[in-house]
């Protein structure tokens, strides 16, 4: 009876989830390796790792909108310019960062992330990155990275501290002016802080069931070392007792690499637009680098990078990324040993294998100088770290089996020696061959899929993710288990036995069986998965763990797909105006799919009123006028885009296609809208939204969607600036929302509670943007160089002291614009507004 009630359960799951494509055979996965690519990348013979005699050295060189461009001879001292002038426009941010990942918050903020909350959230910060032991990593693993990184990151440290130390803690950004938490740091801080940011995708979501495993009939979450209190479990069960988002920021991504078929020039063109928080540790930051005769480079990075570019371009290829549908960690349901009460021993291949346990302490703030220390235990399996969550995954009886089971997890970055060195490889390549070696070399982009092109007008993809590499076999054998298909489904992770080590993860999937593809005409990806990267030759027969195949393309996909099919208005091909046109025209693909169907359906209705969702009768007519008005795109004068963007925000939730998705037909399926009561009742339901807002639904969007900027100590400033725009509700590409999550940092921050099931908010008055489009740029090269027109939305400096605080930001704001980048020395030169040589003292 068990059994079948079992199969039920399973068949049911299966039969009802949508959440993963899971079969590692019915997309056409090919177990069959294929070759390398193996190309010739030879190395600078000048490039100059360490300062000789540990003198650094570098020339800054500050241009319009405070962007920095660093020269100099050696790494170190490259590292030691770009760390000096980040430090100057965002100490604050990466100050947090190194006592976030160092497992410092509850020694110098408390035991709660929100103070008196008791949400004991920076408790689970620190023993979390204890138990995933980044820093014992940084320290083990500093000697094995390369000396290129080694430089790198002790220069970047070394200017850093030259900011702290020339500045004094008191003179810094108001943020965090004083603090004691604002310290100098070390190469091992800052290769802890690289080692918690390649966790951002996987393992850092989970240190709330990570503090939650504990051995069966055990309920000790910590214990308090002076009175051997213990810190009671069931408060952070509550909060942590569903599957965690692994995408918690919402991190997201346009690329296009335009080839040489598609360009009128018929050299390489590229689109970079991140979507990422405008507040936290994931800000971009402009600038530019250069070793004479070895490398120069144009472009943004996150927080925290030392002294190379993420997404960027040199003289002869221009990159980008995007935010993956790839898995970087997996699952493992462990089989306890039932001759073991304590629950602490698991089979492996039918022999009993115990856990390892780990001991850690934390130093917790109760009060002005008075500090107790926290200590607890943390179990580790061949398989990774055992977690718990209360309401799937336990530690003890599987409340469907009756069998006793653990859960660990495995993440593909825990550690990744290797991100660095990715990332400098392509700042130094000279073609796509050898940008696609560094993949080859290096497994560093943690959780992006990639996108460059050449001078020459060869594209190329790949998702670069870290993805666990189970072996073929072990694929084979999870995809036809019900149990596992069933979990899978029902957790929406990826879940594999753990009682046999055909399932151990063999390092990462190497390059050569990732998704990837080269065109001359373009490659592109929106965050969809990697299968239609272009249309014209779908991408199929790789692992599941990279994401789905045959999946229903997301609006802003098909936004972007749709652009490339128009093509360009050279004959069809792009110059660069109209890569700047696409990226910030604010197209919208629902209403170019639906609006006029949609207005034509509305006003046949009249001033009949309409049952919304809550079963009140509205009378329709105001919003059919607002959509008579409305010019399909989301730019500060469209009258009636709220309105719109309300609708979607239903409509999605129950669409109304005339036409259903077809698989065969992944970019125009599904469409036509169905003209029936369900949508009317669905912008009744808008309508109602934003008049009970106390908005009008023939506001333009410049009235209500605004960026505003907190004050130093966590307010609200209350200077709205108007922000064009589009949402991915509505199939926007240049994406902005408002995120009112946790933004990575400590950092006062204010926001504004959203109306149930929008991100509308009364309190606001509106869209009060906090995340999107970010660092962008529209590029194409030229016999004169690469020439760009860019933008980073929300300026260079998190400093509100700062000249360049709001410029950029105010530069949008009152017209959605991109600016000129500077690349050429002597465009650098004429566009200088200050200059200086920094000299200092090794780190190492």
């Amino acid at each position: 009876m068990a059994e079948q009630q079992l199969k039920r359960s399973v068949l049911a799951l299966m039969v009802g989830a949508s959440v993963l494509t899971l079969s590692a055979c019915g997309d056409g996965y090919d177990p069959e390796p294929v070759d390398d690519v193996v190309v010739t990348n030879p190395e600078p013979t000048g490039l100059i790792t360490f300062a000789p005699d540990g003198e650094l050295a570098a020339d800054v060189t500050w241009t319009d909108y405070g962007v920095p461009y660093v020269t100099a001879e050696n790494l170190e001292s490259l590292g030691f310019g770009v760390g000096y002038a980040f430090a100057r426009d965002n100490i604050c941010i990466l100050a947090d960062q190194i006592i976030k990942f160092n497992s410092q918050r509850s020694m110098y903020f408390g035991p709660d992330q929100v103070p008196g909350s008791g949400d004991s959230g920076n408790i689970l910060n620190d023993f979390g990155y204890l138990a995933l032991g980044i820093r014992e990593n940084a320290e083990q693993g500093f000697e094995q990275i390369s000396e290129r990184s080694q430089a790198l990151i002790t220069g970047y440290a070394a200017g850093y501290n030259k900011y702290l130390a020339d500045t004094g803690v008191d003179n810094i950004a108001p943020a965090c002016a004083g603090q004691p938490w604002v310290q100098p740091i070390t190469p091992i801080d800052m290769m802890t802080y690289a080692q918690g940011v390649a966790l951002l995708p996987g393992a850092a979501n989970f240190t709330g069931p990570l503090f939650l495993a504990v051995p069966p009939n055990q309920s000790a979450g910590a214990m308090n070392k002076a009175t051997g209190e213990a810190m009671a479990l069931a408060p952070i069960a509550a909060q942590h007792s569903e599957v965690p988002d692994t995408n918690p920021t919402e991190s997201g991504s346009n690329g296009w690499a335009i080839g040489s078929d598609l360009s009128a020039s018929g050299q390489g063109m590229l689109i970079a637009n991140p979507h990422f928080p405008h507040t936290g540790n994931q800000r971009f930051w402009q600038f530019g680098i250069e070793i004479p005769g070895e490398m120069k480079v144009v472009g943004g990075s996150l927080s925290g990078m030392p002294g190379i570019v993420n997404i960027g371009f040199n003289e002869n290829v221009a990159w980008t990324h995007t935010f993956s549908t790839a898995s970087r960690f997996t699952i493992h349901r462990l089989t306890l040993d039932s001759n073991d009460d304590s629950g602490t021993t698991y089979m492996l291949d039918g022999e009993p294998v115990a856990m390892t346990k780990q001991e850690h302490s934390i130093e917790v703030a109760t009060g002005p100088g008075t500090f107790m220390t926290l200590q607890r235990s943390s179990y580790h399996s061949e398989f990774g770290p055992i977690i718990v969550i209360p309401n799937g995954l336990p530690w003890g009886t599987d409340p469907v089996t009756g069998q006793q089971v653990a859960y660990a997890l495995h993440d593909a970055n825990l550690p990744n020696y290797e991100l660095f060195d990715h990332w400098l490889g392509m700042n130094l390549a000279d073609s796509i061959e050898s940008y696609k070696q560094t993949f080859v070399d290096y497994t560093g982009t943690v959780f992006n899929n990639a996108m460059a092109v050449d001078k020459d007008g060869n594209a190329f993809f790949t998702d670069g993710s870290s993805v666990p590499n189970i072996v073929p076999e072990a694929l084979q054998a999870w995809s036809e288990n019900q149990l596992y298909q069933g979990l899978s489904q029902q957790a929406g992770l990826f879940i594999f036995p753990g009682d046999d080590s055909l399932y151990l993860p063999q390092g990462t999937v190497p390059f050569a069986q990732a998704p990837q593809l080269e065109r001359t005409d373009f490659v592109q990806n929106s965050n969809d998965s990697y299968w239609l990267t272009n249309p014209a030759a779908p991408i199929t027969g790789v692992s599941p763990l990279w994401g789905p195949v045959g999946n229903q393309q997301s609006f802003r996909s098909r936004m972007g797909q749709k652009m490339l099919a128009e093509g360009g208005s050279v004959d069809g091909k792009f110059s660069r105006e109209d890569l700047v046109e696409r990226l910030i025209g604010n197209r919208a693909w629902l209403s170019e799919e639906v609006l006029a169907d949609l207005v034509a359906h509305c006003e046949a209705q009249g001033s009949t009123p309409v049952t919304s969702a809550s079963g009140a009768s509205v009378d329709i007519s105001a919003s059919c006028n607002a959509l008579a008005q409305f010019d399909g795109r989301m730019n500060l004068n469209s009258v009636g885009a709220m309105l719109f963007r309300e609708f979607a925000t239903e409509f999605r939730r129950n669409p109304q296609w005339q036409v259903a998705y077809d698989p065969s037909q992944p970019v125009t399926t599904p469409h036509t809208l169905v003209a029936n009561d369900v949508v009317l009742s669905q912008l009744a339901t808008a309508q109602e939204r934003i008049e009970g807002a106390g908005l009008a639904v023939d506001a333009t969007l410049g009235e209500v969607q605004f960026v505003e900027r907190s004050l130093p100590n966590g307010q609200a400033s209350g200077q709205k600036l108007p922000w064009g725009g589009a949402n991915n509700i509505e199939g926007g590409f240049n994406v902005f929302n408002s995120n009112m999550g946790n933004d990575g940092t400590l950092l006062p921050r204010h926001t504004y509670p959203l109306l149930p099931g929008s991100v509308l908010s009364e309190a606001a008055g509106g869209y009060h943007i906090t995340y999107g489009s970010s660092w962008m740029f529209a590029m194409e090269f030229t016999p004169e160089g690469p020439m760009a027109n860019g933008l980073l939305s929300y300026s260079q400096a998190s400093d509100s002291n700062s000249d360049h605080y709001l410029d950029q930001t105010l530069l949008y704001s009152s017209q959605p614009q991109l600016r000129p980048l500077h690349f050429s020395n002597d465009d650098i030169a004429a566009a200088a507004d200050e200059q200086m040589t920094l000299t200092g003292e090794s780190v190492r």
